[in-house]
């Protein structure tokens, strides 16, 4: 009893001696794309200047309609987290490969906003653009454009297309890409 009494005493002292995780409001905008990928900083977590990082992000899910895909803003999180630690951005090269519904989220307003059957604009337009301004590789797969009715005059600029996203991924394999399980 007096052990069990103890222990639960020094369990709520614990409690009450540890700080408070501070949630949302620690996350901040970064550096590198300061409009999207808001990050928090860990401060035991920096990394060594040369770390390179090749990864690829796949995203099938598509926002609602006028929302910015998680997908996307992963990417532009992973380039200013990984920037704040001390990566130069030099050394982060990304490439997102996008299908299904997501697929949609890849074309300018008028095709977005007749698909979506919305008056919403394509919100993640500006994202993307920060991110091809950051060299990240943006495509799209080729079966789910078709499913879609997308033709290349429909995507954004700078969106590339491939046969299939699965090509995609083996040819970002291929030089040495990771998949992020994002």
């Amino acid at each position: 009893m007096i052990k069990s009494t103890f222990c639960t005493a020094a369990f709520f002292v614990s409690l009450i001696a540890s700080p408070a995780l501070a949630g949302p409001e620690a996350f901040h905008v970064g550096t590198a794309i300061p409009a999207y990928g808001k990050v928090a900083t860990i401060a035991s977590a920096e990394l060594p200047a040369d770390t390179k990082f090749k990864v690829a992000f796949d995203v099938g899910k598509g926002a609602d309609a006028g929302k910015v895909n998680r997908g996307f803003e992963g990417a532009a999180r992973f380039i200013n987290m990984h920037v704040e630690a001390g990566v130069p951005v030099e050394n982060i090269e990304l490439a997102i490969v996008v299908h299904g519904k997501a697929s949609w989220e890849l074309t300018h307003d008028a095709w977005y906003k007749a698909k979506t059957e919305t008056d919403e604009v394509n919100a993640n337009a500006p994202l993307l653009a920060a991110l091809l301004e950051e060299g990240v590789k943006i495509v799209l797969c080729g079966q789910s454009a078709a499913w879609h009715g997308i033709a290349r005059e429909d995507l954004l600029p700078g969106i590339e297309m491939s046969l299939s996203a699965m090509t995609a991924h083996a040819l970002l394999q291929q030089q040495g890409y990771s998949l992020n399980p994002f």
